[in-house]
């Protein structure tokens, strides 16, 4: 006959959300080898938590050297973009129920730019590119005295490429920019596009020439790689497509 003891501890063990997962994680780290390596964590986790909240318990509890890059854990920042199981994802918008947790969940450094450190890569030749196509609204002669009106159809123009949080998902899952990095990448000609077709700005022809460029727009494959690693939903490949029927027809 069982105890009532027995019994609550039977009860609460049945009622525990937390199932043990494995983390597999690609670490490098130059000061101790050339070479990356896989190393295995056990984590006890709710399958409703996130990809974010794994690394911080390994962090946390278990490896204090694990690096990897976050700032607001909300899908804002875009600075905890990686390649789990084998797609670029925000790890704070990831959750381990969506990965099936049965099975090692495989953390890795999106691919195209130099590893520094176990997930955290040299994002400057990425915002290079972002500097590169003049990410900012130019005009001309003098200041105004109140706001740039515009209509909501010419608002409605750009709206979808004015969501890009600069995560490098995009770029990072090209296999163009992969093998040339001098490739601008899609988040570049995103940037771009939100400027080109802005009915305030008076930059679109130079900006054009910029993307014009042997390392320019016309290097897209049109894969979708881009499309499908965006966390924002952007349709990336539509807007590049845009970008080169503009250069083609000088209409923006």
């Amino acid at each position: 006959m069982s105890t009532p003891v027995l019994d609550k501890v039977e009860a609460e063990s049945a009622a525990s959300p937390y199932i043990t997962v494995t983390m597999r994680i690609r670490r490098f780290n130059p000061e101790i080898s050339a070479e990356s390596v896989w190393q295995d964590f056990l984590v006890e986790m709710d399958p409703k938590e996130r990809v974010l909240d794994a690394l911080h318990k390994i962090k946390w509890e278990q490896d204090g050297t694990l690096t990897f890059r976050r700032s607001c854990a909300h899908g804002i920042c875009g600075s905890d973009a990686m390649r789990i199981n084998g797609k670029n994802r925000l790890a704070c918008k990831t959750l381990i129920k969506d990965l099936n947790p049965e099975k090692p969940i495989l953390v890795e450094a999106i691919k195209g730019l130099t590893v520094l450190k176990d997930l955290v890569v040299d994002m400057e030749p990425f915002f290079q590119a972002y500097r590169d196509v003049m990410p900012f609204l130019v005009t001309k002669g003098n200041e105004p005295t109140r706001e740039r009106l515009q209509s909501d159809v010419d608002r409605a123009r750009f709206d979808d490429t004015t969501k890009c949080i600069l995560c490098a998902a995009c770029t990072s899952s090209c296999p163009v920019f992969w093998n040339d990095g001098q490739y601008f990448g899609p988040a570049a000609i995103v940037n771009a596009h939100r400027f080109i077709f802005d009915s305030r700005d008076e930059a679109g022809e130079q900006r054009l020439e910029i993307l014009n460029d042997r390392d320019g727009v016309w290097r897209c494959r049109t894969t979708f790689n881009c499309t499908d690693a965006c966390p924002r939903g952007i349709e990336v490949t539509k807007a590049i497509q845009e970008v080169k029927r503009a250069l083609i027809t000088r209409r923006f």
